[in-house]
């Protein structure tokens, strides 16, 4: 399958049309939970009935990372998120980043940084949204990195349940490069995988993964791909390590 014909930098309107019009498909529901400089902010919904895991996907808060929305794109347009879960996707937390292509929003602030004591309009709006929504089982934050040489991942696993990230990187590995560095962003890396302090007392800054990881799931990744590489390459990667998560976490149940 091809790459979502979306260029990078992009219109975020465009962008959050054509996720609108994807989410046309039976069961889907769009919410629209705030709005930015025009833009929407947006909330794809698919709640399966009978018992299913929770699953919550977010990307596009910084805006100079066009991979993971356009990799939820094209796995939405694949019918990728089906009957195996309940699913809670939001897709451009960032609408103002991506024309400036820049990690900021148009205010000059570092959305994944304003989940403590929130600032903006855009996380504002979204923890509004995100107090209305059950526990989820999974929570997946795609990402990013300018300096990175490879593919890596953060581990938020403060219940020790059955972890994700060593069939993530071992499925992304066979095909792409795995940041080598033993030391990620100051923090130890080993293989790929970095298991931060988890505790959100610990954090002065919140990013959008400690919020998750203090109210609303046991175990959330955060997915980063290197920006240096080929977007398709990166899209990819992206859409590899989804699959991989949601394969070992529903054949588990």
């Amino acid at each position: 399958m091809s790459p979502p014909l979306v260029p990078a930098p992009f219109d975020p309107a465009d962008l959050i049309v054509a996720f609108e019009r994807r989410a046309g498909q039976p069961g889907f529901r769009v919410d629209r939970f705030g709005k930015v400089a025009g833009f929407p902010l947006i909330a794809l919904t698919k709640r399966t009935p009978g018992p299913r895991p929770r699953i919550y996907l977010s990307a596009g808060i910084h805006g100079d990372e066009p991979a993971p929305p356009l990799a939820l794109l094209q796995l939405l347009e694949g019918g990728f998120f089906d009957h195996r879960a309940i699913w809670f996707l939001c897709p451009l937390l960032n609408p103002t980043g991506f024309p400036r292509g820049t990690r900021e929003n148009a205010d000059g602030l570092d959305l994944n940084r304003d989940y403590r004591r929130s600032q903006s309009s855009e996380i504002s709006a979204h923890l509004r949204w995100l107090g209305m929504q059950p526990r989820f089982d999974l929570g997946l934050c795609l990402h990013e990195d300018w300096e990175a040489t490879g593919t890596y991942l953060y581990e938020l696993n403060p219940q020790q349940r059955p972890s994700l990230a060593e069939p993530m990187i071992a499925a992304i590995g066979k095909q792409h490069r795995i940041d080598p560095a033993t030391i990620i962003d100051e923090r130890p890396a080993q293989g790929g995988i970095i298991r931060p302090n988890a505790d959100p007392a610990a954090r002065e800054l919140w990013p959008e993964a400690i919020y998750l990881s203090a109210h609303h799931t046991a175990l959330n990744y955060t997915i980063e791909t290197p920006s240096g590489h080929p977007l398709a390459e990166r899209i990819a990667i992206q859409c590899l390590a989804i699959k991989t998560a949601i394969s070992c976490l529903t054949a588990a149940r």
